[in-house]
């Protein structure tokens, strides 16, 4: 026996409308008795009704066994096999299989033409007249009838199983509850009105019927205003949904007359892939997120396929031949036109900004669309599209509290973007974005107890959010609460372990708390999970970098470059050429690195550092000069516009940079210190003792660590030949730098000078 294999169609149907695909599966999962012959659907089922509802009492279980082995259209003859069944039947028999055969061939085949069917059995042949064939037939027991349909149950229970399987499935991936939809998804099912929903829901299928016969206006996102509700019986679009209702009134009679007459058979399969597959988006058992959706029309586009041709058939079959023709060449433009807005319709689909400005074309008071394609342009840095759109999803759904969200984040007006995040915060209490931005908007403020109060409750709304840890545990870091802050890091790195920022944060946590270890492996987990995640990799060369291990160090800068070969990864690396000497190599990569982002000052201050020490002393005057050209507050600039001028032998302007740079004024007391210091060591080299004494003794009362300014200050009176106020200074030196080798030795000159002079003292006394 040959089994007929399921319909794409009907495998298809499983997945979008289980409903649907066991009917169909069903329909379809019939035993055909020859290879090239597929037994008719619905002949089965009207001969599975009759059997059912027509039958009277089956007697003598073995007067007639049979079993159908093989159909042709030529003869026309069963076969029949005792051993095949139990089932039994009496004359009966054959005129229910003759009924069948008729049914099952073609009308034209046999209508007005003398038809004999022959029955083979064990017993003889029977001929049988179709005029005096009728539908009755008797038996035994219902488990005779049970048996006859064994096939049919058997793939039933299939056909079930597998739908069960596919719904539990459905639910394991949703956790077990249905998803939680809000009103700009589905406005209509939010209404407290009955009325309203009724009739929006009511208009929605007219609206859906209408964009299979006209798809012109397509949309990526049917939602918030699209299609505004139904509120009143006087609304015009009823009429679109009393014209539906009257349609599938006449199609459902015409479908039960034809089932009757056994014609027609198409009508009632184009209906039922038409109904049965959108049932589940009709709002009828359970809300869904959307107001319409082209996507659940694919299946029942199917059953307007075959609606469409069957009726293109009966309109040709009463047509002349030229006016069949003139609307076949009609079907063809319009399929050709369909056919181009399908091409057009995939260029839509092309890009996300093709996507999101195609939503906002076709619907332009879609508050949704204004929102998605607000979204694109923050992401693409166009800050002032997207405050646009997003004001005006605002203006066509006010209490869009993800719009004002969003637009908080790019007004740079902080007691607007906090005005913004509180609305949202009104209408949506539990949204944890808001609750983090906000509490961010705090944290800047320095109002550390609410923003760690708001963070709190953004992780509690949304502890998948993986931001929320970090800005907090961040937080309480800078208050020096580490135990704490170690534990929300540890708390959101179990709660998102797929977040590599979160690791790399707890690693950098980790570096700052003395641990250095455990963050390397956080920095590896980071990169593990996100290879392109150049920041770690560079953290993590940092890291060796800090630990000593340059050649490490180096080979993490260099697998950084090959994720990213940006002036951020180039920087670090140029840095670890120029203080292990390799200044050459320092030279090319912060050339690199200026090259890439010209308009970084600290990268051009870097190479023209690196000028300098090269020997390049022009080029690298250009250069500095150049950037305070454009940044006249450039501190670091005059420091080495000093180092330049020095190196040229321009003493009066390197003194001149510096007093430039201590006419800034500083905050940091150290930066200061440093200055001074520069200073002494200018005049110093001038000869000017006395105003590089000053200078020194500058440095250190702002910084007395300045072990150097201690030293030149005890060298000066050296020279000077104050040797008891020389050696005071080279011993404050000392006690600073212990195991500095020329403050023992000028504490040794100074030693063998005060020797000399005591000796020269005691021979003038004598």
């Amino acid at each position: 026996m040959f089994v007929k294999p399921l319909p794409l169609s009907c495998l298809l149907s499983l997945f979008i409308s289980p409903a649907c695909g066991l009917l169909l599966c069903s329909f379809f999962a019939f035993p055909s008795t020859d290879v090239d012959t597929y037994i008719d659907t619905t002949c089965l089922l009207r001969l599975s009704l009759t059997l059912f509802f027509e039958s009277g009492s089956l007697t003598d279980p073995g007067a007639c066994p049979f079993w159908i082995d093989s159909l042709s259209n030529e003869p026309r003859t069963f076969h029949l096999c005792r051993p095949r069944t139990g089932i039994t039947c009496k004359d009966c028999c054959p005129q229910i299989f003759f009924k069948y055969i008729c049914l099952r061939l073609p009308s034209e085949s046999w209508q007005g033409q003398h038809l004999n069917l022959t029955l083979q059995s064990h017993s003889g042949t029977a001929n049988v007249n179709p005029a005096v064939a009728a539908p009755c037939l008797t038996g035994s027991s219902n488990g005779d009838f049970l048996l006859t349909l064994r096939p049919f149950l058997k793939r039933a229970v299939l056909v079930v199983s597998y739908v069960t399987v596919i719904l539990c499935f459905r639910l394991w991936i949703m956790g077990g509850a249905m998803p939680l939809f809000s009103e700009q998804d589905n406005p209509a099912s939010f209404s407290p009105y009955i009325l309203t929903r009724f009739l929006t829901y009511s208009y929605l299928l007219a609206f859906n019927v209408w964009l299979l016969l006209a798809p012109i206006t397509l949309c990526y996102d049917w939602q918030v205003g699209s299609i505004p509700l139904v509120e009143t019986i006087w609304d015009v679009r009823n009429l679109a949904t009393i014209l539906l209702a009257v349609v599938m009134a006449l199609l459902s009679l015409h479908c039960m007359a034809a089932f009757k007459r056994l014609e027609h058979k198409e009508v009632l399969a184009g209906l039922l892939f038409l109904v049965f597959p959108f049932i589940p988006a009709s709002n009828l058992f359970f809300r869904v997120g959307f107001v319409v959706a082209e996507r659940v029309l694919y299946m029942p586009s199917m059953g307007y396929c075959i609606l469409l041709v069957h009726g293109l058939n009966k309109l040709c079959a009463g047509l002349s031949r030229c006016g069949a023709t003139s609307l076949m060449v009609s079907t063809g433009l319009l399929l050709l036109l369909f056919s181009w807005k399908t091409v057009k319709q995939n260029e839509i689909w092309l890009s996300r900004e093709s996507l999101f400005r195609s939503g906002v074309e076709t619907l332009p008071h879609n508050a949704k669309v204004h929102y998605n394609y607000a979204n694109f342009l923050k992401d693409q840095g166009r800050n002032k599209e997207a405050i646009y759109h997003y004001r005006t999803a605002l203006k066509l759904y006010p209490r869009h509290a993800s719009a004002l969200n969003n637009l908080g984040t790019l007004t740079k007006d902080t007691a607007e973007a906090k005005m913004y995040y509180q609305r949202a915060l009104q209408l949506h209490p539990q949204h944890n974005r808001a609750l983090f931005n906000l509490g961010n908007l705090l944290k800047s403020q320095e109002k550390t107890e609410e923003a760690i109060v708001l963070l709190k409750e953004s992780i509690k709304y949304g502890p998948d959010f993986a931001d929320a840890y970090s800005s907090l545990a961040s937080l309480l870091a800078e208050q020096g609460r580490f135990k704490e802050a170690e534990d929300i890091y540890q708390a959101g790195i179990k709660n998102c372990p797929d977040s590599s920022d979160l690791h790399n944060n707890y690693a950098v946590f980790l570096v700052d708390s003395g641990s250095p270890e455990k963050a390397v492996a956080h920095y590896q987990q980071a990169i593990q999970l996100s290879p392109s995640h150049h920041v770690a990799v560079v953290n993590l060369g940092r890291l060796y970098r800090s630990l000593g291990e340059n050649s490490m160090a180096e080979q993490w800068y260099k697998r950084a470059l090959q994720v990213a070969r940006t002036a951020e990864v180039l920087s670090p690396l140029g840095a670890l050429y120029y203080n292990t000497g390799r200044h050459k190599e320092a030279l090319e990569v912060y050339r690199e690195a200026v090259s890439l982002q010209p308009s970084q000052r600290d990268l051009r201050l870097a190479l023209a550092q690196v000028l300098a020490v090269m020997g390049q002393t022009k080029e690298a005057e250009k250069m500095t000069s150049h950037i305070v050209s454009e940044e006249p507050r450039c501190l670091e600039c005059y420091r080495l516009l000093s180092a330049v001028y020095s190196k040229q032998g321009h003493r009066e302007k390197a003194l001149g940079a510096i007093d430039k740079a201590l006419q800034l004024k500083p905050r940091d007391p150290k930066v200061v210190s440093e200055l001074f210091f520069t200073k002494g060591n200018q005049l110093r080299e001038q000869n000017l003792l006395d105003k590089a004494f000053e200078s020194y003794e500058a440095a250190v009362t702002l910084d007395p660590d300045q072990a150097q300014a201690w030293m030149n200050m005890g060298g000066i009176r050296h020279i000077q030949g104050s040797y008891v106020s020389a050696r005071g200074y080279y011993e404050r030196a000392l006690r600073l730098v212990p195991d500095s080798k020329l403050l023992k030795e000028n504490l040794a000159k100074l030693d063998r000078l005060e020797r000399r002079l005591q000796e020269v003292r005691e021979r003038d006394q004598t």
